[in-house]
């Protein structure tokens, strides 16, 4: 099974894109995202220093347009994917890539939300001196201990050893200065505070642009990075991508489910290498590649032929179907539907518990039953289909 993950801010590196611009289509392509994205894509990905993509609002549109161009040299006829990639998954700005890749945005919708998303964040960041520093080693309880005791927020908990904290300059240099026990703390070049409440101001703006955009269904199994839960509707997806702005990154529950899931293998698009270093130490004998150039291709196409294998939403009519968000065992409601009842959208159908957590489960659009394709009692696994819906009349207009 072949999980994609397309990485966060901080990956990008001067030239990165050099090497894409050899392979036919890419240019032409990435010369469209920028005038969508209204920067030069192109220039930033091939000439530009250090200090000028690592500004918010050009590095977020780049490593998006980056990712969804390099995606075609994976897949040149994108349909392709969805009967080799099983599971998609993004660190950060990387999940707008991977929902795009899922198919719940399109390219134009993704390089928008993303333009604002970097301006808004760039804006949040300017109104108050903040930062972030990458911890690692310690005990995990112990350092996200120490970090809330000085006002601090772990907004990266990345796994494998590794967690990232964020807050005021004051709090991040008192935490350095005595850091937890066998922890190493290293300041981050970043403009602020991401995935912490002060970027709320971000959230309201993609909340309103977030209101206007039509979603589809995701056609992969489509991690969230607040949970790590398997999530298949839509417009929940373009909820969960404008809340994570000011939220932290659970990057470990994405690990854990991919665990969970029975993950093979794993390619990280470009620019590469973060993400494939916290698997090789959290999933091991998970088979990685970091594609970072076209000579890495065939690699990729050999790790594809390997281990690609259909989703197991990607051939059923997703909008009809309520899936599993976690791995447990499916517990319906007291008032359990049966073939030919309607349930209302939004309407709790049941409880997956695990052994971390235990999760409701919602029929987001709603619709008459069709059949259970479980009963109580049963383990399930994230994605699992659990019930199909004939959608009454007023859904399927909507």
């Amino acid at each position: 099974m072949l999980v994609v993950v397309a990485p966060g801010q901080g990956a990008q590196s001067p030239g990165f894109l050099t090497p894409w611009l050899e392979v036919p289509g890419v240019e032409a392509r990435l010369a469209w995202l920028s005038t969508v994205a209204g920067i030069d894509l192109i220039e930033h990905g091939t000439v530009s220093d250090a200090d000028t993509i690592r500004d918010t609002a050009i590095a977020q549109p780049l490593l998006v347009g980056a990712g969804l161009v390099t995606l075609l040299s994976l897949f040149p006829h994108p349909a392709e994917a969805f009967g080799k990639v099983a599971v998609g998954a993004g660190h950060s700005v990387g999940e707008i890539t991977a929902a795009t890749a899922a198919g719940v945005l399109t390219a134009e919708q993704a390089m928008v939300f993303v333009r604002e998303r970097g301006r808004a964040m760039a804006q949040a960041a300017a109104a108050t001196p903040t930062g972030m520093s990458a911890v690692l080693g310690g005990e995990a309880d112990e350092v996200i201990a120490a970090a809330e005791a000085l006002g601090l927020t772990p907004a990266n908990i990345n796994g494998a050893g590794q967690i990232v904290v964020a807050g005021e300059l004051d709090a991040l240099a008192a935490f350095a200065d005595n850091p937890p026990t066998k922890a190493r703390v290293r300041a981050l070049e970043v403009a602020g505070a991401f995935h912490t409440r002060f970027m709320a101001p971000a959230v309201e703006v993609l909340a309103g642009y977030a209101a206007a955009m039509s979603t589809h269904d995701p056609r992969i199994q489509l991690l969230s990075n607040a949970d790590g839960q398997v999530i298949h509707d839509g417009r929940d997806v373009l909820k969960r991508l404008v809340a994570q702005v000011s939220r932290p990154v659970r990057w470990d529950l994405c690990m854990a489910t991919m665990a969970d899931l029975g993950v093979t293998a794993l390619i990280e698009i470009p620019p590469a290498g973060t993400l494939t270093g916290l698997a090789k130490r959290a999933l091991p004998g998970v088979e990685t590649l970091a594609l970072n150039t076209p000579d890495d291709l065939p690699a990729a196409w050999d790790i594809i032929a390997r281990h690609g294998a259909t989703s197991a939403v990607a051939g059923s009519p997703t909008w009809r179907l309520v899936v599993s968000p976690i791995k447990g065992v499916f517990t319906s409601t007291s008032t359990h539907a049966v073939a030919g009842d309607r349930i209302d959208p939004g309407a709790r159908i049941g409880t997956i518990t695990s052994l971390r957590d235990a999760v409701d489960v919602v029929a987001p659009h709603g619709g008459t039953v069709v059949e259970w394709l479980v009963e109580d009692g049963d383990p399930v696994s994230p994605g699992q289909p659990l019930v199909r819906l004939h959608p009454a009349h007023e859904e399927a207009l909507t």
